[in-house]
Order: structure tokens, then sequence, then C-alpha cells
């Protein structure tokens, strides 16, 4: 099947964007869980979050918000002004999945229709804490029905393996984005010299959570959690779909059934090669921190090579 180069990029865009509003509504559920539930008299700052989709920003918050939860919910879940907020994602997959319907399930546009609408009429209020987890767990639900949908009932031809292409980037960079932020809370509560500070083993469950790794790491491990392990296996462990090398090994899977995929796979190589090179003795905050960087930056050289190959350079 021929796929003209705009709608293989709006099916691209509209899978990335999918896929960063549902991990979006995944870390910031799991962070709102920790925040509610972890056992100390300890105001656990919002700020650290606000580094999920790379944002070199500060948020500001009022008196009355000494935590930032507000301020920092608004700007992720609907501050239009931020284009990589919940609300703006789910608008900007639908705007690019409608003009491409007629290679879609009709299911698959029925769900993206269902998770536009319900995010323009829920987001505002979802800042609210005894919305916030129903707003939060229906993203994820739709977003997981789509990947059904297309899964089980789209043709494996060129329009899906650029919507799958479009997932495994998105999410590969949002997994290293994970590991990032729990790096951004380490650095954060350094930086203001807590006195406090957050417990380990309750720290690292909360950013398996924010992948729903929890479990599949539990019976990978079968012993504690801790930092270099959670890192270890987010990083390499390939058989857990959301792991960075599992991604990249599904997108070459993809790579390989599309016309002249090289160019595409040397940016791969050297993206599995940074991935590969990250070798922490500890998850020590600060080379966490660059190592996440690192991986980011290959990552985004793999996007503009399929942009390059298959959907137009970008820019």
């Amino acid at each position: 099947m021929v796929l003209l180069a705009r709608t293989a990029d709006r099916l691209y865009w509209g899978a990335r964007y999918i896929e960063r509003a549902e991990d979006t509504a995944r870390i910031v559920r799991a962070y709102n869980d920790l925040v509610v539930d972890y056992p100390s008299d300890e105001l656990l700052r919002w700020d650290p979050l606000v580094a999920i989709h790379g944002a070199e920003i500060e948020v500001a918050h009022s008196a009355d918000d000494p935590a930032g939860e507000r301020a920092v919910l608004r700007h992720l879940i609907e501050d239009r002004s931020n284009t990589s907020s919940i609300a703006s994602s789910v608008t900007a997959a639908r705007a690019n999945l409608r003009t491409t319907r007629e290679v879609l399930p009709r299911e698959a546009w029925q769900a993206v229709n269902q998770l536009a609408q319900y995010v323009d009429s829920t987001a505002s209020a979802a800042i609210e804490r005894q919305l916030r987890d129903r707003f939060l767990v229906r993203v994820v639900e739709i977003s997981r029905r789509l990947d059904g949908v297309l899964e089980s009932t789209m043709t494996r031809a060129s329009p899906y393996r650029m919507l799958r292409l479009g997932r495994l980037v998105e999410r590969a960079d949002m997994t290293t984005r994970v590991l990032g932020v729990a790096a951004a809370a380490i650095l954060y509560n350094e930086r203001t010299h807590d006195t406090e500070r957050i417990n380990e083993e309750v720290r690292w469950m909360n950013v398996l959570r924010s992948v729903s790794a929890l479990q599949m790491y539990q019976r990978r491990v079968r012993g504690p959690i801790d930092a270099m392990t959670v890192v270890q296996f987010l990083l390499h462990y390939s058989a857990f779909p959301r792991s960075v090398q599992g991604c990249l090994e599904e997108i070459r899977s993809v790579l390989v059934t599309l016309p002249d995929p090289q160019p595409v796979l040397a940016a791969l190589e050297d993206a599995e090669a940074t991935l590969t090179a990250v070798d922490l003795d500890d998850a020590e905050a600060e080379r966490l921190d660059r190592a996440m960087d690192r991986v980011q930056l290959a990552i985004a050289g793999v996007d503009a090579a399929i942009h390059d190959r298959y959907v137009g350079p970008l820019g």
C-alpha cells in the first residue's frame, strides 16, 4: 500500500500524541497516589513533575498552594499553552487522525473522538482531588482501548506501521523521562536541603507504577526494590514492552517491514549503542539525569531519521 507522506506524518504524530497523553496520565496518577499514601508528615512537592516533558521552566504557584499541586497539575492536564499537556496532546492527536479516517478502523476513530470529547469536557475539573483519579484512569482506559482496536482489527500495512512507530518512539522517550523525573526529584531535595529524604523504596516503587511495571518487576527481580535494579529493568529488560530496550527492538521489527529502512536503522543502532553504554554503578541522581539526556537525544535521532525517510524533514 502506497502511503502519502502527509498521511504517514499524521498517523505517526497522532499516535505519538495519544501515547504522550496516556503516559502523562499514568505518571501523574502514580505521583498522586504517592502523595496521598506517603507515610510521613513531609510535604511532597509537585515541581519535579514539570520535567516530564523536558521543560526547563518553573511553574509559579500561589501561597495557598505550597506544594505546587494545583499549579503543576493545571500545567500537565489542562494548560493549552503547554503543547504536551494531556488536553493539548489529545487535541493534537484528534486533529491529526481526523484527516486519516479512511485508513483507520471505524472503532479506532470513535475511540479517538470519545477521548477528545471527554478530555475537553472534564480536564479543567480534573485538577480537583475528588475528580482527578477518575479522569486519569479514563484517559488511560480509552487509550488502551484504541491500542486494542488497532492491534486486533487493523491490517498490517503501512498505516498500521506508522502508528506503531509513533507509539513506540514516544513510549521509549517517556520511559526515559520517568527516570529523569526521579532524578529531578532527588536533585530538588538536595538543592532545597530537605532534612528528610523520601524513602528509597517508596520513591522507586512510584517510578515503577508510573509505567505500570511494578508487578512485572517483582516477578522478574523477586527481591527488594532499589534504584539500580529499577533503572536496569526499565532501560534494558527487553521482555518488558515499556522498557527502552523493548521499544527499540520493536521499532526495529517494524522498520524491517518498510521500504529502504537503512537510514533509520543506522539511527536506531546509534540509539541502541547509547543505551548499552549507560552503565550506572549506582543510580546517583546527576549521573542518571545526564544519562537520560543522552538516551533522549539518541531517540530524537531516530525520530528525525523517520521523518527524513518517510514523512518529510522536520521543521
